[in-house]
């Protein structure tokens, strides 16, 4: 096992004597530009290396930390800008309202206790919404409104993914602006050459430039410390804003003011569902690690060096973080930042693209092709109509609302609402293992204030642009709930005409049909049906493969389902068997990969004397009444028609592939 940074190599073989893990602890610390980053091997657990050799909190830098890591560019000014004042009181207010955000929502919320709610180790609000939702029957309201408030979360995700690529890279831009005024007219197409190059490349994957993302966002934060210590020696008076009084004292006497800056203040914290959602690529010590360490030192050394150079010279607002940096400083300092803000926009969109994979696995979303970009790395996937759907949303952004301060207006939104959301889920995961009342509820009470108060501060920018992420939100639960009621109206209209099974088999002629060698694989939706494709097989070739296999593939509510658990054969009489295929929702289905584990059952398939028969259904609206709205009627039959079809999602060889269609009417 190795661990990289730069030019320094250390070799760990010595933790390992014949193969296992000596019981003793290691550290090491990597120093770049006078930063000190500690990686730490525990007894009993070892990183896999997986070629790149970072540590795991080097590398969740760029991934978990990048969004969060660019707030510093824009934040105080939006704060200030929003108050409306850049007086003394104000500065420290606003500062000190930062300060204790972060404190509050990112460290105590979220390292402290909502990391504690892990799907099997994994973390985001669908691994969080799958685990609310075994507390609750399928049949009863509870299990919908949980559902409903997941599937809204997921929703309010896409809003911020088209919005924190536009206003992460425009704010990084607009620094040109600082050196001379001739860039100005450069700034959007600038901004936007370098957004469309990075959805482009997108379907390329991140495996080769993603091991430069640790070390770049290392160097990122390391200078917005040696920056923000610049500031605050200037001016060292700045740090009395760590008392809270300052910031609770510009609520109370500029009520309407300090609620107004309060949405601003947000966009400090925007960015911390990453440190939830990449808990399983990185695991929760990783994570803390490298937050507590080294990002909230870092983000709050800078916000105060902003400040600090704001009380000296209040026309900094213009751009407080780049008048921080030294006139020979400013074009680097612009060439990072933009560097940095593009790794930001490629964790949110790959984000994008593994929330859109759990929910097709969830049956929140049709099927839609997903592209591994990565030989070693499950969690790479590339979705390119998503890819293409965000790259359109986000040019349209950028050239209507042209510059970070009117997009600022539309940020927080989405980002508030999830974590309300997320606070509510775990509040009902905490009590279903067992905390009790008087320990849940204030604390959980307190955090749902806390979002409640941001929401209530960022709903007030809906007319100035925040109605954005709320459409965007919108069309995508609207998508997602219309997907999941429609495949449940298809499953009962396909039991209402269904033969049961068993009862099929039974009244099996030993003579007809005609029995010919071979396997024939069906799949079906229910192991208890006769698969619709089976019976048409039947009536047009009057004959039957000497063994059927119903298969039916079932995705469940955990991550991964182990290899042992995968495959569940039962032989039912007459050559006919049922084989339940399972995967976890990151699971990536490959059929052909679980059928040849059905050797260690001793059940042998021989692919060339194989057949796999999948039905494909036409849907057509009732000429009279509906299954549901009208609309949606039409949304679902899109839908299904966008879908992939069975083959090419489940690795099945074309070749190896009958299909045979039907038509419903719903």
């Amino acid at each position: 096992m190795r661990f990289l940074c730069g030019p320094l190599t250390i070799r760990l073989e010595s933790l390992f004597d014949g193969g296992q893990l000596c019981a003793r602890r290691y550290r090491v610390c990597f120093f770049v530009l006078g930063t000190t980053v500690a990686a730490e091997t525990f007894v009993g657990r070892a990183v896999p290396d997986r070629g790149i050799g970072h540590s795991l909190t080097v590398a969740a830098l760029g991934v978990v930390y990048g969004d969060i890591g660019t707030s510093p560019l824009y934040a105080v000014r939006q704060s200030l800008l929003a108050f409306g004042n850049t007086g003394e009181h104000a500065i420290l207010g606003a500062l000190s309202l930062i300060f204790w955000s972060l404190v509050l929502v990112v460290t105590v919320k979220y390292v402290a206790v909502i990391m504690r709610a892990d799907n099997r180790g994994e973390g985001g609000l669908l691994a969080l919404t799958a685990l609310v939702l075994r507390t609750s029957g399928r049949d009863k309201k509870r299990y919908l409104w949980i559902m409903s408030a997941g599937l809204v979360g997921a929703a309010l995700f896409y809003g911020d993914g088209v919005i924190t690529p536009a206003i992460s890279v425009l704010s990084a831009v607009e620094g040109l602006k600082i050196a001379t005024p001739l860039f100005d007219p450069y700034v959007i197409p600038i901004s936007l050459a370098l957004l469309v190059g990075l959805f482009v490349v997108q379907y390329r994957g991140t495996a080769v430039v993603g091991g430069l993302f640790g070390p770049v966002m290392l160097v990122w934060f390391a200078m917005l410390a040696a920056l923000g210590i610049w500031g605050i020696v200037q001016q060292p008076r700045i740090l009395v804003a760590l008392n809270p009084a300052w910031g609770i004292t510009e609520l109370i006497d500029a009520p309407w003011r300090g609620f107004l800056m309060l949405g601003a203040v947000f966009l400090a914290v925007t960015g911390t569902e990453a440190l939830y959602a990449d808990m399983g690529h990185f695991g929760r010590p990783a994570l803390r690690r490298g937050w507590l360490w080294l990002v909230f030192p870092a983000l709050v050394i800078n916000y105060f060096g902003q400040g600090a150079l704001l009380l000296g010279d209040p026309a900094a607002l213009e751009n407080p973080f780049y008048r921080l940096a030294p006139a020979w400083g400013l074009y680097p300092l612009v060439i990072l930042a933009s560097a940095a803000t593009i790794i930001a926009s490629q964790a949110v969109i790959s984000g994008a693209f593994s929330l859109t994979r759990q929910a097709i696995q969830l049956g929140y979303l049709p099927r839609l092709e997903v592209r591994h970009t990565s030989e070693t790395e499950i969690g790479q996937v590339y979705v390119p109509r998503i890819n293409s759907g965000l790259l359109i949303a986000v040019i349209v952004l950028v050239l209507f609302f042209q510059s970070s301060d009117n997009l600022g207006a539309a940020y927080g939104i989405a980002v508030s609402g999830m974590m309300l959301i997320t606070t509510c889920l775990a509040f009902l995961y905490m009590r279903s293992r067992g905390w009790s009342l008087t320990v849940a509820v204030p604390l959980f009470g307190f955090f749902g204030v806390v979002d409640l108060t941001f929401l209530s501060a960022n709903l007030l920018k809906i007319a100035e642009g925040g109605w954005f992420p709320i459409v965007v939100a919108g069309l995508v639960f609207a998508v997602m709930g219309t997907w999941w009621r429609g495949r449940r109206i298809l499953a009962e209209l396909r039991a209402r005409d269904a033969m049961p099974l068993a009862q099929f088999v039974d009244g099996l002629n030993p003579e007809r049909p005609v029995r010919v060698s071979g396997t024939a694989v069906f799949m079906t939706r229910d192991l208890g049906q006769v698969p619709v494709a089976l019976l048409h097989a039947m009536k047009h070739t009057k004959a039957l493969q000497e063994r059927v296999i119903i298969m039916q593939v079932e995705t469940e509510d955990v991550p991964h389902v182990p290899a042992e658990r995968r495959l569940d054969i039962a032989e039912i009489g007459k050559g006919f068997h049922t084989m339940m295929v399972r995967y976890g929702f990151m699971d990536e289905p490959n059929i052909m990969r679980a059928l040849a584990q059905c050797r260690v059952q001793h059940f042998h398939i021989h692919l060339m004397e194989t057949s796999f028969f999948i039905g494909r259904e036409k849907l057509r609206p009732r000429p009279h009444g509906a299954a549901f709205w009208r609309w949606r009627d039409r949304l679902f039959i899109f839908l299904t028609n966008l879908a992939l079809d069975a083959t090419e999602f489940f690795r099945i060889p074309p070749n190896r592939v009958v299909e045979l269609g039907g038509q419903i009417e719903i």
